[in-house]
């Protein structure tokens, strides 16, 4: 018996094994083999998987020890300045904020380049016109002589003008005028010098092209016809009267026209009218009394436009600040309006 019980454990794989073969279906060969190596043992199947696990483990801990810590801190804070300017959540790449910034700079440089085109370009169109009166004189001249005789005989153009076709020569002087005081407005209220607002200085010169020019004339010859004395109260009549009624259909004249050409509404424009009207009135009463005393008692009647559109580039200053004023800060109330959320942002400590 104890023979028995240490052979058995030796002959039993022999026997399950010669067993397990007469059970065996027969396969082909190659069936056999991919059997054979297709067929794997579960313990090593294990150990292999185990070992692989630990050594992905690994890997990723040591990788984790590499990054430090401080690198994804500032990720996270770059991801966390990508903020939209203004004041929502949304992210925003870096790169789209800086395009649009130069995008920005760049336009507002052509801009300018542009403004100091229009200004350096008309401004030399002007002085050589001015000073090249004589050119076709100028054989055997001096300096001094070109110099002297220069302002002379530009007026005495500008009087030959007057005389072939005033209205036209007058709507020139006051649409240069009113350009010039446009421009001179704008400097006044804080824009560079070559950082104007084309299309708002190029309607304040439309407005007195067109009307200012034609409109004084006939109004200078009414004037005269409606006082038709040589009595010493005629200028005092003349500046009440030129300062009430023709000042008061003027300021309204011009307000509504700018009102249009801007495009806006006539509720828009016949409110500002009414809010701006009486300041307007009063703040022409501390400039033009003293003005025309020398218009109407020194100056004839068709050289009378010129001397008011000298005086004009201090009052187009006025009235510009006046007109342009009110409609932007309408403009900048709507846009406050339409984006409430830009105006309810948190603003920086």
């Amino acid at each position: 018996m104890a023979t028995l019980s240490i052979t058995a454990p030796h002959k039993l794989p022999s026997l399950t094994k010669s067993i397990a073969e007469s059970q065996r279906p027969n396969f082909p060969p190659s069936m056999l083999s991919s059997q054979v190596f297709t067929k794997s043992n579960p313990l090593s199947n294990f150990s292999f998987s185990t070992r692989k696990r630990s050594c992905v483990i690994w890997s990723v801990t040591e990788d984790r020890e590499v990054v430090p810590v401080k690198e994804n801190l500032n990720i996270v804070k770059d991801e966390e300045s990508r903020l939209l300017l203004n004041g929502s959540e949304e992210l925003q790449p870096l790169s789209t904020s800086e395009g649009r910034e130069e995008d920005d700079d760049f336009d507002r440089l052509v801009s300018k380049a542009i403004n100091a085109s229009i200004v350096l370009g008309f401004g030399t169109f002007a002085v050589s016109k001015l000073l090249t009166i004589d050119y076709d004189y100028w054989h055997g001249w001096t300096l001094y002589e070109v110099l002297r005789y220069a302002p002379e005989h530009n007026w005495i153009a500008y009087e030959q003008a007057l005389k072939a076709n005033p209205v036209l020569a007058k709507m020139a002087i006051s649409g240069i005028v009113y350009s010039l005081g446009d421009w001179i407005a704008q400097c006044y209220e804080g824009k560079p010098l070559f950082e104007f607002d084309r299309t708002r200085m190029f309607r304040s010169g439309l407005v007195g092209f067109t009307l200012h020019g034609s409109l004084s004339h006939y109004y200078y010859q009414f004037c005269e016809a409606l006082f038709p004395f040589e009595d010493w109260w005629v200028v005092p009549a003349k500046v009440a009267f030129d300062q009430t009624v023709w000042a008061a259909v003027w300021n309204s004249i011009y307000f509504v026209v700018l009102g249009f050409l801007r495009f806006e509404s006539p509720t828009n424009i016949f409110s500002e009218l009414k809010t701006t009207f009486w300041p307007l009135l009063t703040a022409g009463w501390k400039l033009w009394p003293f003005a025309h005393l020398i218009t109407y008692g020194l100056i004839p009647l068709e050289q009378r436009l010129l001397w008011v559109d000298c005086v004009e580039l201090i009052w187009v200053t006025i009235l510009s600040t006046y007109s342009n004023e009110k409609s932007e800060a309408r403009i900048s109330e709507v846009s406050v309006e339409a984006n409430p959320s830009s105006s309810s942002s948190p603003k920086g400590k």
